[in-house]
């Protein structure tokens, strides 16, 4: 098949992902051309297709001041600067309560949409920020994976569902949760990348980069290796167009975002989301969790981004009738020490909460407890819910897939989501 210019202009814009949906050999060519376009993905209506969204936060939160245990003594003798006042404490139930700042996830709560998951790690869980994401993303505890576990669901969803693009990662990069050796998933930072954009330095507003691309595509023999799949990718990359052209004016939020990246890069997710263009499975990460020195205003800060704008979120889902499609979780490679350090910080540590939101989620706190007092020999929390059994439980009972599969292993489930 003869790709046009008109063909692929004719909706007014280009969904091209040159380096995410073409093998390299490709997308090194395109580049060589001046001719490199923004990340798109084949997109396919699916409103009844559920959709799960994962929070990164990087650099380690510090779980014990974002769950508080509010009524054990340990916890203020441990951080005498840095503990939350009782009388602070957004109450859950008896024994923890939430940031002061967390107003967001305590209407959840009250709601009956929010879940917390206690102690959550690993077995000689690493103090190493590199090692442990890459953990935390592949699997791989040696800290050497390559492959995410994200990735190997969406590869999975390929196979099942027929559509190659079911993903995205809202960012500069994508995240090693969702590389894939048979797929490959786009970021972006708006829809409006979704189109070739002009280089400044062009002078024929990008028409230079579309006549590369079409000469690249139909000069390469159709019996070639890789025809059949540079021919689709062209295709889905019209088709792609197509869509986005259409609902390109469709969504109009219906709550006020707060302002920020964070919130913003949800509402591009609520975007895709609301649009029905099929998304299952998002990631957006949240950064600056690394609290080593005057940690009380910057986590502060921090909890507050991440309650405001996934309350936002919710509810401009819930408004939208899309909330029931949708589980948000959150993880983060480590949590802090459990005594606070001399420059009014906390250093790495291990085991720390995760939330879980949405309308099907059991809301309540699951896991077992840490002790503050039966510490590592590094004094921090002995882990107590395994990271991969939260995993196996939004991928078993929410995406309807094998844990078996995607992580190499069975794992116990949790009961924050429904069995059936």
């Amino acid at each position: 098949m003869i790709l046009s210019r008109r063909a692929l202009i004719k909706d007014g814009m280009l969904a091209v992902s040159a380096g995410m949906i073409m093998p390299t050999v490709f997308s090194r060519a395109l580049l060589s051309a001046r001719a490199q376009a923004r990340e798109g993905v084949r997109l396919a209506q699916a409103a009844s297709e559920r959709t799960l969204i994962v929070v990164q936060l990087a650099g380690g939160n510090d779980g014990l001041n974002t769950v508080i245990p509010y009524t054990d003594s340990h916890y203020y003798q441990m951080r005498p600067a840095l503990a939350i006042k009782e009388t602070q404490v957004l109450p859950l139930d008896q024994r923890l309560g939430l940031h002061p700042e967390m107003t967001g996830f305590k209407k959840l709560w009250e709601a009956g949409h929010l879940a917390v998951v206690e102690g959550v790690g690993y077995p000689n869980q690493s103090l190493s920020h590199f090692q442990a994401m890459d953990i935390w993303q592949t699997l791989d505890l040696s800290g050497n994976g390559r492959e995410g576990w994200l990735g190997k669901l969406v590869a999975g969803l390929v196979d099942q569902e027929g559509h190659p693009f079911k993903a995205l990662d809202i960012g500069g990069q994508t995240a090693l949760a969702l590389s894939s050796l048979n797929a490959q998933v786009p970021t972006l930072a708006s829809l409006s990348e979704y189109r070739i954009s002009a280089d400044p330095q062009d002078r024929d507003g990008g028409a230079s980069r579309l006549e590369a691309l079409l000469k690249l595509y139909n000069s390469y023999p159709r019996s070639a290796p890789y025809a059949a799949l540079l021919e689709t990718t062209a295709l889905a990359a019209q088709e792609g167009a197509r869509r986005l052209h259409q609902v390109a004016n469709a969504y109009r939020p219906a709550v006020a975002y707060p302002q920020g990246p964070f919130a913003e890069g949800l509402k591009i997710l609520a975007e895709v989301i609301v649009n029905d263009l099929g998304l299952r499975v998002g990631y957006i990460t949240l950064g600056g969790f690394d609290t080593h020195a005057n940690q009380q205003e910057t986590h502060a800060q921090l909890v507050k981004t991440l309650s405001d704008g996934l309350y936002a979120f919710y509810t401009d889902l819930a408004l939208h009738g899309k909330a029931d499609q949708v589980v948000i979780m959150t993880w983060s490679e480590f949590g802090r020490r459990v005594e606070e350090n001399g420059s009014l910080g906390t250093d790495h540590g291990t085991a720390a909460p995760m939330f879980i939101v949405g309308n099907a989620v059991n809301r309540g706190i699951f896991g077992e407890p840490p002790s503050l007092t039966n510490l590592d020999d590094n004094g921090n929390l002995k882990y107590t819910v395994d990271f991969r059994s939260v995993y196996a439980t939004v991928l078993e009972r929410w995406m309807g897939a094998s844990a078996q599969d995607v992580l190499g292993s069975s794992f116990d489930t949790q009961d924050f989501l429904p069995s059936s």
